[in-house]
C-alpha cells in the first residue's frame, strides 16, 4: 500500500514523522520503503532523501540496491517551491508515478514524502495534493502542534476531503509542546473527538487494513 506523509507546511518534520512510522512498520513485521519525489533545496546532498535512503535500505533487504536517483527523482538547488525551484525545467509526473510503482513492489507499505505543505505547487495549476490523487495513496497529514496550527490543519483537511482523498492526521508534538495542552489541544479534543498524538496506533491499522 501507499501512504502519502504531507503536512500542512513546510518545516512541520514530514521527514521525521517518516523515519518514525519506518521503523514502527519494521517493527510490526512488515517491509517498508520511501521515497521523496522532489526535494528542493539541495546543494551537494539531498538531505531528507539521504535519511530515507539509508533508513530504506537499512529496515528492507529488497531495497539494498537503491539509489538516491530513485528515492528523489527530482532534486533542485533552490530552495521554493517546486513550481519555482524547478525553473525552465519540467517535472514529469509520469516519471513519478512510475518510481513510486517500482518502489512499491518492493514494500508492504511505501511511504512517500511531499515538498512543504498541501497545496504547494508543483506545475502550473498543479499542486501537491494533485499528487496524492494521482498516486492514489492515503495520505497522512502531519500538523504541528505550535500556535496558530488549527487553521492550517483545518484548510489542509479541506483540501484533502474536496478531493475525495482518504487520511488520517497526525500531530507532531515539538513546537510549543508546553503550551500545546492549554492552547491548541482543547478545541482539537471538542471538535474531533480523539487527538492523534500516537503514530504507532495509525500505523498498526494501516498493518491490518488494506486502504483504498
Amino acid at each position: 500500500m501507499r501512504l502519502f506523509v504531507t503536512a500542512t507546511n513546510t518545516g512541520v518534520g514530514k521527514t521525521y514523522t517518516t523515519l518514525q512510522a519506518m521503523q514502527i512498520i519494521r517493527e510490526l513485521g512488515l517491509l517498508p520503503g520511501a521515497i521523496k519525489p522532489i526535494e528542493t533545496g539541495v546543494t551537494e546532498i539531498c538531505e531528507d532523501g539521504s535519511k530515507l535512503l539509508r533508513k530504506s535500505q537499512d529496515l528492507n533487504q529488497n531495497l539494498k540496491n537503491i539509489t538516491i536517483d530513485d528515492v528523489v527523482p527530482y532534486r533542485f538547488r533552490l530552495p521554493a517551491a517546486p513550481y519555482v525551484a524547478k525553473g525552465t525545467q519540467t517535472i514529469h509526473i509520469d516519471t513519478i508515478l512510475k518510481k513510486i510503482e517500482e518502489l512499491e513492489r518492493k514494500c508492504d507499505i511505501l511511504l512517500i514524502e511531499g515538498a512543504g505543505g498541501v497545496m504547494v505547487p508543483i506545475q502550473k495549476g498543479y499542486f501537491m495534493v494533485d499528487l496524492i490523487r494521482d498516486a492514489q495513496a492515503h495520505a497522512l497529514l502531519v500538523t504541528p502542534s505550535r500556535l496558530g496550527s488549527i487553521n492550517d490543519t483545518l484548510l489542509s483537511q479541506e483540501a484533502l476531503e474536496r478531493r475525495g482523498i482518504g487520511y488520517d492526521w497526525y500531530i507532531n508534538l515539538f513546537e510549543d509542546r508546553d503550551s500545546f495542552f492549554e492552547i491548541t489541544y482543547p478545541f482539537y479534543k471538542d471538535h474531533f473527538g480523539e487527538v492523534p498524538l500516537d503514530l504507532r496506533s495509525i500505523l498498526q491499522r494501516y498493518a491490518n487494513i488494506d486502504i483504498a
